[in-house]
């Protein structure tokens, strides 16, 4: 996912998930949507692999720092939190996002929905961008 901050509300810009890939071929969709976007931070989780996921990261062109973070709570507790930041108008997306959209709500259901690869990703980054940077994280840029 590809996401900034602008005026405390997280926007959705890109999604980039890509399924069957060799570490190398998706650090490398990892690297190119890092420069397209002008990212300052890619964060990664990295329960299954440590510092083998940065070091792929870093080795396919990413070239901002890499945040390793560690689920510890399943999927649907890590995504109560955004799910009220988009209760409260906190979360936008970019036209185009209809995969993304349909993963969130899949999120809710007892199945699971299909693979939640793509929302948790989601997650991952409005979490970054609005709950643990406390609105530190990267904003959006206007041009």
């Amino acid at each position: 996912m590809v996401a900034g901050r602008a005026r405390g509300m997280a926007w959705v810009l890109a999604d980039r998930t890509v399924h069957g890939r060799s570490p190398q071929g998706w650090a490398g969709v990892v690297a190119r949507a890092a420069a397209e976007f002008g990212a300052v931070r890619v964060v990664a989780e990295a329960n299954q692999g440590g510092e083998m996921v940065e070091a792929v990261l870093k080795t396919a062109g990413v070239r901002c720092p890499v945040k390793r973070v560690h689920a510890r709570l399943g999927k649907q507790a890590r995504a109560e939190p955004v799910a009220a930041l988009y209760e409260q108008g906190r979360v936008r997306h970019s036209a185009g996002l209809e995969a993304l959209e349909e993963a969130l709500m899949g999120l809710g259901l007892e199945d699971g929905g299909g693979s939640p690869d793509r929302a948790d990703a989601l997650v991952w980054a409005v979490t970054d961008l609005l709950v643990d940077g406390a609105g530190m994280g990267p904003r959006v840029r206007v041009l």
